[in-house]
């Protein structure tokens, strides 16, 4: 059975220097990446979500439901004037609302809306089925498999970068 990395490499066999294994293993792993970033896109337009709307509010869904601005502006790697503009956009779509706290009147806290956490209930019900599916074209054993194969891989890479960052002058 072909798929489309083995014609990618039939194109570049003897023209680049590669590892054909590294290439078609490297290669496959981001063609699955792209088709879950479509996946995600198709249930958050399903949903009438935008991808901004979305990772704001799982942010807010793993915290409990209620963050500060400047916890989500670090979660989500955003400048405090980003992250107003976000929840500016959220809160009159009434996804989130921002209250003030009563003990101190300077915090305000950003808390998810029911219509908001439905939302965002709905786009991860179509994305787990849509990714399950993907993942069950694997019996069970081999996902398990998969899944300790890519562990192993992301620990190596991840422990290589904390070394790498460290002697970093």
């Amino acid at each position: 059975m072909e798929d489309s990395v083995d014609r990618h490499l039939a194109r570049w066999r003897g023209k680049a220097p590669f590892d054909e294994r590294v290439e078609a293993v490297v290669t496959r792993m981001q063609t699955l990446v792209k088709h879950l970033a479509h996946t995600k896109e198709a249930a958050l337009s399903e949903v009438g979500m935008q991808d901004f709307e979305f990772e704001t509010l799982h942010r807010l869904v793993a915290r409990g439901g209620s963050a500060t601005p400047s916890e989500l502006a670090a979660d989500l790697l955003l400048s405090p004037a980003g992250m107003t503009g976000r929840l500016d956009t959220l809160e009159r779509s009434d996804l989130v609302r921002r209250l003030r706290s009563t003990e101190d009147r300077r915090r305000v806290d950003v808390e998810l809306t029911p219509k908001g956490h439905d939302l965002w209930m709905d786009a991860m019900t179509i994305r787990a089925e849509v990714e399950a599916s993907m993942l069950n074209a694997l019996p069970p054993k081999d996902q398990a498999l998969l899944d300790r194969l890519l562990k192993q891989l992301l620990v190596a890479t991840e422990t290589t970068r904390r070394q790498d960052r460290r002697r970093e002058p």
